[in-house]
């Protein structure tokens, strides 16, 4: 049974091991120079790993104006309204004036050539029809005007994506400024069109005054033909009337002169019969033509008669049809009044309707003229602004940083704490129990508090540097304090790696520095990133370490702080406890593995 004492007797005896080796291993850190080199460079090089890597991102983005791009302007121009356009010239001009990058201006054949063999990372062709192109749009036949753009992606990746971003600025300016051409000429035909709405307006409102006085001249017109043909059924009531008696009159008078001529027949005849009969019994001569004239005239007084008689009839027919006209006369003009009542009533009624539509219609054509005059009273200079950019980005930062030197920072420094104490374990001994008076978790303890006092040296040396560089820091202590945990808990996830499975465990930290350079969003979003890199994302120690570091140099929310940084303790207490369980049973398979690796003569 284990007793108290012998509980603090074993915790003492640890204690004192423990110092014995790490005096020793500090004793040993100045036994020659070669060694007091050796671990300055071991604490420099990280170090710089970081802050050269942050130095050289400091500002890229500001340093382009000596990365080459090509311009060749083979355009010639066109006309448009009396007007030379030149869109290829105004391209050229406008990148003499700008310094983002080194814009040479070459002919189409050294673009080509140049950026095929890597002398330029990226040329542009303006062709010769791209101002005829740009006006077609006033044409019955537009096309877009094309832009012929050559980049090298083999030269360089990076160079390759700036060089996009220049080529797509240029496009973008220029399909901007050909829009603001086409907006402006729109905005001058909508100027014109906005004299026509208030010109058609004012004409509208004088038709509808015309309409209206017609539609009042139209109802007297009509009130006057409605008198008139009141008075003519008037006059054909009365001409009806006389028509009828007239119609009596000549009847009787037929009815008369057919008696008289019937008796005339009568006489003729009877003369007639005396006349055979006189002839008969005499034969003077005279009394034969005296008997014949008689006769004779009898005949003729006979036949005038039926004549009479006749006409009688016929002007008995003719005085009952004009009796009849006159009677459907005078029903034709009492209709005729009450038509052309009916038609004044409805061509005012019409006149006013359409006047009322024609004055609606004005006033909304004056209204649209009106309000077309709000635009088009701006001057020309005034709308190619606003055609140029109709919308404006206004920008509000979070956390504002002066540099990207400084927004890579979290990520370099982080790295280069991960690559230090990889080096260190590397190039140091992690320490063996094997063949020694000390116990495995005496050595493992001592190794670890000597290799986490390199990690704060190799911290303090890289914190001084980016006080040096001036990166931007948003809380000092904070951050200072965030370096030397991330830096000790690495060298103690590292170190224990490699103490309990010695060269496995170099092999698993080279691995985890592999997949944490991608996958940790240091750099690139990982989303953008394969979908391994998505999954591992949370479980890499990088991960968190960057998040801490980050919030602490660029702007400190505790609530993305304290989970990554309760996370990454975590992970440092649990390898120290699993590797002082391990120790004990896997120091002597390690000291195997490493001895036979030395036998091969290939492995230090």
């Amino acid at each position: 049974m284990v007793s108290l004492r012998d509980i603090l007797e074993f915790r003492k005896n640890t204690r004192e091991n423990i110092f014995e080796i790490l005096k020793l291993d500090l004793k040993s850190t100045t036994a020659n120079p070669i060694v007091v080199l050796v671990l300055i460079a071991i604490m420099i090089l990280p170090s710089l790993y970081g802050l050269i890597n942050i130095y050289a991102c400091w500002d890229p983005y500001e340093n382009t104006d000596h990365v080459q791009f090509a311009i060749a302007n083979e355009d010639k121009g066109a006309i448009y309204q009396g007007m030379k356009i030149d869109a290829g010239k105004d391209l050229v001009d406008m990148l003499k004036n700008n310094t983002d990058f080194e814009w040479v201006f070459v002919s189409s054949d050294e673009l080509r050539e140049g950026v095929h063999n890597g002398k330029y990372y990226a040329g542009m062709v303006v062709p010769a029809n791209f101002s005829q192109s740009i006006v077609s749009i006033t044409t019955d036949k537009p096309h877009s005007a094309i832009l012929e753009y050559y980049v090298n992606e083999k030269t360089n990746p990076v160079a390759a994506k700036l060089a996009d971003a220049a080529a797509k600025a240029v496009y973008n300016n220029i399909n901007a400024e050909i829009v603001t051409f086409i907006n402006v000429a729109a905005y001058d035909k909508l100027g014109e069109l906005q004299d026509g709405l208030a010109s058609g307006a004012s004409q509208l409102s004088s038709g509808a005054v015309l309409l209206s006085n017609g539609a009042g001249q139209v109802s007297s017109g009509a009130g006057q033909v409605a008198g008139g043909a009141n008075q003519l059924s008037s006059g054909a009531h009365q001409l009806s009337s006389g028509a009828s008696e007239l119609a009596g009159g000549a009847s009787q008078v037929a009815d008369g002169t057919h008696q008289v001529s019937t008796k005339a027949n009568e006489v003729s005849t009877a003369v007639d019969d005396a006349a055979v009969v006189i002839k008969d019994h005499t034969s003077s001569p005279i009394i034969h033509e005296v008997v014949d004239n008689i006769s004779t005239k009898v005949s003729n007084v006979s036949g005038r008669l039926n004549d009479l008689d006749n006409g009688a009839h016929a002007v008995s027919d003719g005085a009952y049809q004009l009796s009849g006209g006159a009677n459907d006369l005078a029903t034709g003009s009492d209709e005729l009044a009450s038509g052309t009542l009916s038609l004044a009533a409805g061509a005012e009624l019409l006149a006013n309707s359409a006047a009322s539509a024609l004055f609606t219609a004005s006033s909304s054509l004056a209204g649209a003229a009106a309000g077309l005059d709000d635009v088009t009273g701006l001057n020309e200079s005034q709308v190619g602004d606003y055609f140029y950019s109709p919308v404006k980005l206004d920008r509000h930062e979070e956390f504002p940083t002066h540099n990207y030197g400084s927004q890579v920072s979290p990520f370099y420094l982080v790295l280069c704490m991960w690559v230090g104490a990889l080096i260190t374990c590397v190039m140091l001994k992690t320490g063996t129990s094997i063949g020694t008076k000390y116990r495995p978790h005496e050595m493992y303890l001592a190794k670890l508090s000597l290799f986490s006092i390199i990690a704060i040296l190799q911290t303090t040396i890289t914190l001084l540097g980016c006080y040096l560089l001036g990166i931007d820091i948003h809380n000092h202590l904070v951050f200072i304090l965030s370096c030397y945990f991330v830096a000790v808990i690495f060298m103690g996830l590292i170190y224990s790696l490699i103490s309990v499975l010695g060269d496995v465990g170099k092999g698993i930290a080279i691995i985890l520095l592999v997949f944490q350079i991608s996958g940790t969003g240091g750099i690139y979003p990982v989303e953008i990133m394969n979908k391994i890199f998505g999954v591992l994302y949370p479980y890499l120690p990088m991960t968190h370490a960057i998040n801490i570091v980050r919030e602490a140099q660029l702007g400190l929310i505790w609530a993305n702080y304290i989970p990554s940084f309760l996370i990454l303790l975590g992970l440092g207490m649990a390898v120290v406890l699993i590797s002082i369980i391990l120790k004990r049973s896997f120091d002597k398979r390690t000291k195997y593995f490493e001895e036979k690796l030395e036998e091969s003569n290939l492995f230090n």
